[in-house]
Parts: C-alpha cells; sequence; structure tokens
C-alpha cells in the first residue's frame, strides 16, 4: 500500500502492534504495515465491535494485553477519518 501523507509519528508504528479507536463503536488491534490517503492496513487484526459486547473499551483492550489478540482478520483496512487515537499495544498501561 503506498503510504500518502508519510507523519514521522506513525511512520515509526509501522510493523508494530497497534490499538486504534474509532469515533464508532469499534476497535481495532493488530500489526500496522501501511496506509494511504484513505485507509490504514493492518494485518493479523481483531476488529472489535462493541454493540456486541458488554466490555467496555478499556477492558477489552486491557485483556487484549493480558491474553493476546483474538486474531479475526488476516488483512484488514480502516477508515483513517474515523481514527481518534492511534497507540502502541506495548504502550498500553496494565496496573
Amino acid at each position: 500500500m503506498e503510504n500518502a501523507e508519510l507523519s514521522p509519528l506513525l511512520q515509526s508504528f509501522v510493523g508494530k502492534t497497534v490499538v486504534i479507536d474509532f469515533v464508532s463503536p469499534y476497535v481495532c488491534l493488530g500489526k500496522l504495515v501501511g496506509w494511504d490517503a484513505q485507509f490504514l492496513e493492518l494485518r493479523d487484526a481483531d476488529l472489535h465491535d462493541f454493540r456486541d459486547s458488554q466490555a467496555t473499551r478499556e477492558v477489552y483492550v486491557y485483556d487484549s494485553v493480558r491474553i493476546g489478540i483474538r486474531r479475526n482478520r488476516a488483512r484488514v483496512l480502516v477508515r483513517r477519518d474515523e481514527v481518534v487515537a492511534v497507540t502502541l499495544f506495548e504502550d498500553i498501561a496494565t496496573f
């Protein structure tokens, strides 16, 4: 995937496992492999819809750090305009 609008901050996340929070009731965890003007591309990802879950976003992400990512997508493209935050998986606090 061609990298459009390269951000040095986001570029440092390529190849690493990230947590992407959306404005919608979704979260995506997986390896960031690239992006273009419209999408972020992740591999070995868990795209989770909180409408199908009783867990809060914080609990779900925390549990994923503790027990591992529940991969349900080999590859997923997520819309950049829906993204609120991108966090390195290793930076999730586990008190």
